[in-house]
């Protein structure tokens, strides 16, 4: 996604919030209130919703949770588990788009690209 259009959904989101305060507001306090560290750590939940967004084909979602993940400071390992689980689960398809998560996080890792663009998992 180009700078433009990151904008232009990062403007139209911030417009569907104040036409919707209730429910896109209500989305954004349950991803504060299941990702936060209670009794299972924040940066486990991210990881499941990273293999989640990987077995619904959702590169926006996979791309937000590797950067949110990474932020909590999952290891390598930590991650390739993770991306384990979800081809296991999907298998060919679960593989291909597994690919997809790990280049993210190569890529942020290295500081190659940083993924901060507007996304419907980032908000």
């Amino acid at each position: 996604m180009n700078d433009l259009e990151t904008n232009t959904l990062q403007s139209t989101f911030e417009e569907l919030r104040r036409l919707s305060p209730k429910v896109t507001g209500g989305v954004m306090r349950m991803r504060e209130e299941a990702y936060r560290d209670k009794a299972v750590p924040a940066k486990y939940k991210l990881l499941t919703a990273m293999s989640i967004s990987i077995a619904l084909r959702c590169e926006p979602c996979i791309e937000a949770y590797v950067k949110m993940a990474c932020d909590k400071g999952i290891s390598q390992e930590e991650f390739v588990e993770f991306l384990d689980v979800a081809i296991t689960m999907q298998g060919c398809p679960g593989e291909e788009w597994a690919l997809k998560a790990f280049k993210a996080y190569k890529d942020h890792v290295t500081g190659q690209q940083v993924l901060e663009g507007a996304s419907c998992c980032s908000h």
